[in-house]
């Protein structure tokens, strides 16, 4: 379920919520004074997936593998 990011258009209050996908964004209320008049914001997001790739493998873990391909 993605997190939606709203802030409050009557007391102005910034909050996060889950949303699964038959949710509607109107059925959304402001958590402190309950109002629905609420717009919906632009939040920071994470760069999963798009850095450079990184190993997998801890540093050093295959070192107790032989040179045969198997594990010793």
């Amino acid at each position: 379920m993605p997190i939606y990011e709203f802030q409050c258009q009557e007391c102005q209050k910034k909050f996060e919520t889950l949303l699964s996908s038959s949710s509607k964004i109107n059925e959304v209320s402001c958590p402190d004074c309950q109002s629905k008049n609420i717009k919906k914001i632009i939040s920071a997001t994470s760069n999963y997936g798009f850095s450079k790739p990184k190993a997998s493998i801890p540093a050093g873990a295959l070192s107790g593998c032989s040179s045969r391909g198997g594990f010793s």
